[in-house]
């Protein structure tokens, strides 16, 4: 906070000196009130002075930190008030009233905070470290005072004074919380980027690990990218021989592709390049192959040519949504791949026939059917065993096991 010091000395003149002239003119003590005068004036300037910092106005942190009253900020939040209250017991002798005031003033402060634009953060825990140095800081003034045999005023009343006070203070100060205030969690939300910053960092040793053993131990990295997707991650790395992206922390590997992704004069046969992606995918996704049906395909023709070599997996004849595709040339590189790691759903019994999922198809748009593909799809959260058919330029979706059409694919 700039110029803390130049308005703090400002204000605790402005406070100190007719606080002292008023006493001299009533002929009482006046070091002790002036001195009581100059530190309120502190507590107004470090507390309320406009910074650069703070929640949105009408909101306030109610987060609780592990380490409440051990950290340094609840334990400066302590000391600010602690010889303030002790200074106000030595005046008034009344240490009761005096703890209630002081927590008091520290549930205005932080109301002011929470709706005074004032770039400070409004936050429960002050209010509770606030309180606590009030409180030490009366207890330690009723001590001073009776080693110095000086005992409290009428400490009955004192006690009553007090009580009454923290009860309405603390009656009026929930009120206001909780019919004015917006709560914002900010040790959750520090946790939560604390604990991404470190999965990014994770899941970039990981990304990186895995862009070397793809394509050699000597690329150069460029660089690293990370998005939040819920509690997952999905990083890409990018090198100066291709780039690579997966999701963390499950460590799926989604997709990748050279740099140089043309096809290469090779001698390799089909089997021969079917056999080098069995290879790479037991390395790199072995929870994919498990069960699966491989097929290759050429890419293109010549000697260049390249294939791919897709994995997939069948329940009832259902096409699982398990996916993955490598792109390797005849020499046996593997330029690219994409893949989908998702555990094989739980589907319900097969009952509707591609025959039955035609006239159902027909029956709705008059055309003839072109194609139809038995596959597992999300319906509004659930995986279902559908038939997809085409007719014309549209496509039908069909609920395999109910015989029913599907108007809401996820």
């Amino acid at each position: 906070m700039p110029h803390l010091i130049v308005s703090f000395l400002i204000l605790a003149v402005l406070c100190a000196a007719p606080t002292a002239l008023v006493a001299k003119a009533r002929q009482r003590p006046w070091p002790l009130r002036a001195g009581l005068a100059a530190y309120l004036a502190g507590i107004v300037t470090v507390t309320l002075l406009p910074g650069s910092a703070g929640l949105e106005s009408g909101q306030c942190d109610t987060g609780v930190p592990v380490h409440m009253f051990t950290s340094a900020s609840s334990l400066l939040n302590v000391a600010l008030f602690a010889p303030g209250a002790c200074l106000a017991v030595l005046l008034f002798r009344r240490p009761f009233t005096v703890a209630a005031a002081f927590g008091c003033l520290s549930v205005s402060v932080e109301l002011i905070q929470a709706f005074g634009h004032l770039g400070r953060a409004c936050s429960l825990t002050d209010v509770a470290a606030n309180a606590v140095g009030a409180v030490l800081g009366s207890v330690v003034g009723a001590i001073w005072l009776r080693r110095r045999h000086q005992p409290p005023l009428r400490p009955a009343r004192d006690l009553l004074w007090g009580a009454t006070l923290a009860v309405v203070a603390v009656a009026a100060g929930a009120e206001v919380f909780h019919s004015r205030i917006e709560s914002v969690d900010v040790v959750a939300m520090d946790d939560g980027r604390h604990r991404f910053v470190e999965s990014a960092v994770e899941a970039d040793e990981w990304i990186t690990t895995v862009a070397k053993g793809i394509y050699g131990d000597d690329l150069r990295v460029r660089g690293t990218e990370t998005k939040g997707y819920g509690d997952r991650l999905k990083v890409t790395a990018e090198t100066d021989r291709g780039s690579v992206s997966g999701w963390w922390p499950q460590k799926d590997l989604e997709s990748a592709w050279s740099s140089n992704p043309r096809g290469e004069k090779g001698s390799l046969t089909r089997t021969q390049v079917a056999a080098a992606g069995d290879e790479f995918a037991r390395k790199w996704f072995p929870r994919n192959i498990a069960g699966s049906t491989r097929r290759t395909r050429p890419i293109g023709d010549g000697a260049t040519r390249a294939y791919v070599v897709g994995y997939r997996r069948y329940a009832q004849r259902v096409l699982l949504p398990m996916r993955l595709d490598l792109t390797i040339t005849g020499t046996g590189r593997v330029i690219g791949f994409t893949a989908r790691t998702v555990e094989d759903p739980a589907l319900p019994r097969v009952t509707v026939d591609e025959g039955r999922a035609r006239s159902l198809a027909r029956a709705e748009t008059g055309l003839p059917t072109d194609s139809t593909l038995l596959l597992a799809r999300r319906i509004e959260g659930t995986w279902r065993p559908v038939w997809l058919v085409g007719s014309g330029k549209r496509d039908i979706v069909i609920d395999a096991a109910t015989g029913e059409q599907v108007h809401d694919v996820g």
